[in-house]
């Protein structure tokens, strides 16, 4: 909000920050996304800033996420400027790490949802390589970030999303060029 505006500022409005860069803690990002989409200036403030932040993706992690020491001086010379005490990071986002679940088939675990049996997930496959058949249990919904993607006869750019309902079949989901999509699914899909 501007100095100019006469309605002070959401108390919560820094809270995006956090909420945008996937730091908050699961429960705190529900809450922090209910309000967003109550609250005019914070909805605001994050649709400023997703684009900001999708776009430093593909940066190096040691530019996303500085080291303790750097922490340490940013604080130390923050409080020095304003005159309190250095203030440490309250949330350490811990990255997930890639796992090889089949050849040339890798995925990063996002969240999981074991009371909705929902899953979401970064996966990738490699050049050449098919995902195994599979029937959905549930809604899979899937957008692709990277590279060319076919699900049956239907070929997928970036930008692409992809939703199949429950107990729809996939029978060749395939890549040529090798791709990363973020996949939100059923974690109780049968592979055929």
């Amino acid at each position: 909000m501007d100095s100019h505006s006469l309605q002070p500022a959401c108390d919560q409005t820094e809270l995006v920050y956090a909420y945008a860069l996937r730091a908050l803690p699961a429960n705190e990002a529900a809450h922090m996304q209910a309000h967003i989409a109550a609250c005019s200036e914070c909805r605001t403030e994050w649709q400023t800033l997703h684009p900001i932040i999708d776009a430093m993706v593909a940066w190096p992690t040691d530019v996303l996420r500085p080291s303790a020491t750097l922490w340490q001086r940013l604080a130390t010379r923050i409080a020095n400027e304003t005159g309190t005490q250095p203030l440490t990071p309250t949330w350490r986002y811990s990255e997930p790490e890639w796992e090889e679940v089949a050849p040339g088939i890798s995925c990063k675990l996002l969240a999981s949802d074991a009371q909705n049996n929902r899953v979401s997930m970064l996966v990738r496959l490699a050049p050449g390589v098919e995902y195994p058949p599979h029937t959905h249990a549930g809604a899979e919904e899937l957008h692709l970030l990277h590279g060319e993607l076919w699900i049956d006869d239907r070929k997928l750019y970036p930008g692409d999303y992809s939703r199949a309902e429950p107990a729809t079949i996939d029978h060749r989901v395939w890549s040529e060029t090798g791709c990363t999509c973020v996949l939100i699914t059923s974690a109780h899909d049968v592979i055929r």
